[in-house]
């Protein structure tokens, strides 16, 4: 995920989850992306998936990737509620557990959730094969 503030870009991976219209994200208390998200909440976000490298054993300009994946804008949301905060981690971990868990609010009170509301979303494949 991409955030700026004066001029200046950060860039961090993150993990999260996906409803179908909002991504969810959750971060310490304090820290970098906290004082980018308070100076500017419009972020870039980029995911990929089935990355893969295509070698070509006869041509070194042939080499390239296989992959999946999407880039949008949109712009940061915190989450406030025990049920909100809840609900967007449940999302995050849906997408890499499989299934929603019980969060205790003693866990949802030290950490901030964030939810990105999705403006523009562009997505693309490349399915390049190697030869030889």
């Amino acid at each position: 995920m991409a955030f700026a503030h004066n001029n200046e870009p950060y860039l961090v991976p993150v993990s999260f989850g996906y409803d179908g219209e909002s991504i969810y994200f959750h971060t310490a208390p304090k820290g970098r992306k906290i004082e980018f998200i308070g100076a500017n909440g419009r972020v870039c976000f980029e995911f990929e998936t089935d990355v893969a490298l295509v070698r070509n054993p006869v041509d070194a300009c042939a080499w390239t990737f296989s992959f999946r994946s999407v880039i949008g804008y949109g712009t940061v949301i915190e989450l406030v509620s025990p049920e909100d905060k809840c609900r967007g981690l449940n999302h995050i971990m849906l997408h890499y557990s499989g299934r929603e868990w019980g969060i205790p609010e003693n866990r949802t009170a030290t950490t901030r959730v964030w939810r990105i509301d999705i403006d523009e979303i562009t997505g693309k494949r490349s399915e390049e094969k190697a030869e030889g």
